[in-house]
């Protein structure tokens, strides 16, 4: 086969950890990410709001090496450190909003849940270092896939919306199956089941919001709280901790509400409201962070279709086949929802990377 450059559609973790894989092979590859940064949804902010090497996570935070080797062991080949979630002091719970909150004594939870220190974007970062960065083009959409004789033809649009065919031997979609069934056209067209199975598998994150509150210092430890808080109350379901290593004080946390509920509401009404939970349950010096930000995965269309806008739980592993017939031998799904293990977790996406890697380099016979 004359061309042996396979092409990585998404740039998020997998895509990344797929590229890395393909390289290490001595394999060509081109990574083609239509956002302007990689990570896809991991996403680590300033208290500007920028992406930063050191700041909050709007993304995925955790990890658990103990439950999670494979994950663990990316983490220590790339040389990152780590630390535990914070988790002493009391938990509060929110029952009823006529009820005042109550406070319970934690409990100690194994595996401990961890984070990197610089935040999740570090890992994004520590990826991107040992990859040729003419590789990985950003802010290019791939809008149609076709077979042809020796390959699959790309149809990319770049930063100007100019559209370019480009060549490859071998695909391998990095991306929520949802998002590629919604946003890309293949000729011939994918087998009616396959679409139906990509259409159907939830998208983890994309029904959700993550509200973060930035402080000077962390003025619920001193009063013995965790930071820790479930509501049944909200706007706020789940509440954490999001102090960073390096000492950065922060409390995050989860919306409770559905989509289309936070579209008819609109940020600033959900940030006072987020607010005003912080201040029952944590105090008044909750209503004075030095910065607040926001991200509603439902809205960002590079994460999202409108059959996100309603939560479908999440994605239950899959042994068989995400692609069949005449596609099989060039295309392979590659994103975290495909892992066998651990779908749609940063180590769903280690284990799907992996797996796409290896059947691409025995479908282009390496």
């Amino acid at each position: 086969m004359a061309n042996k450059q396979v092409a990585i559609v998404g740039g998020g973790l997998a895509g990344l950890y797929a590229a890395r894989l393909l390289h290490k092979a001595g394999i060509e590859f081109v990574l083609y990410e239509a956002r302007e940064r990689v990570g896809g949804r991991i996403l680590t902010i300033d208290a500007t709001g920028a992406p930063a090497l050191d700041g909050f996570d709007l993304g995925p935070s955790w990890f658990w090496p103990e439950a999670q080797p494979a994950i663990g062991a990316v983490v220590d080949e790339l040389g990152l450190a780590a630390f535990r979630q914070a988790s002493a002091g009391d938990v509060v719970f929110e029952r009823m909003s006529r009820e005042a909150p109550q406070r319970y004594q934690s409990r100690f939870v194994e595996p401990p849940s961890m984070r990197l220190v610089g935040g999740t974007a570090a890992l994004v970062q520590a990826l991107l270092r040992d990859l040729p960065a003419e590789k990985i083009l950003r802010g290019y959409r791939v809008s149609e896939l076709k077979l042809c004789e020796n390959g699959i033809d790309l149809t990319i649009a770049d930063h100007n919306d100019v559209s370019r065919v480009h060549k490859a031997c071998a695909v391998i979609a990095a991306m929520p199956p949802r998002l590629l069934e919604a946003t890309v056209t293949f000729d011939p067209p994918q087998d009616a089941e396959i679409r139906k199975l990509w259409r159907e598998t939830p998208t983890w994150m994309a029904p959700s919001a993550k509200f973060i509150a930035i402080y000077d210092q962390p003025f619920w430890h001193a009063a013995g709280l965790s930071g820790t808080a479930q509501s049944l109350v909200g706007p706020l379901a789940e509440i954490h901790d999001a102090s960073t290593a390096s000492g950065q004080s922060a409390l995050f946390g989860f919306l409770g509400i559905s989509a289309d509920q936070r579209a008819n509401h609109g940020n600033e009404p959900l940030t006072r409201a987020c607010l005003a939970q912080l201040a029952r349950i944590y105090g008044p010096m909750a209503l004075a962070p030095r910065a607040t930000h926001y991200k509603d995965w439902a809205a960002d269309s590079l994460t999202a279709t409108a059959l996100d806008r309603v939560s479908a739980g999440h994605v239950v592993p899959r042994t068989a086949p995400w692609v069949l017939g005449s596609w099989a031998d060039r295309l392979t799904l590659g994103g975290s929802e495909t892992s066998p293990s651990e779908p749609g977790y940063l180590a769903g996406a280690i284990a799907a990377a992996e797996r796409a890697v290896a059947a691409t380099l025995i479908n282009i016979r390496v």
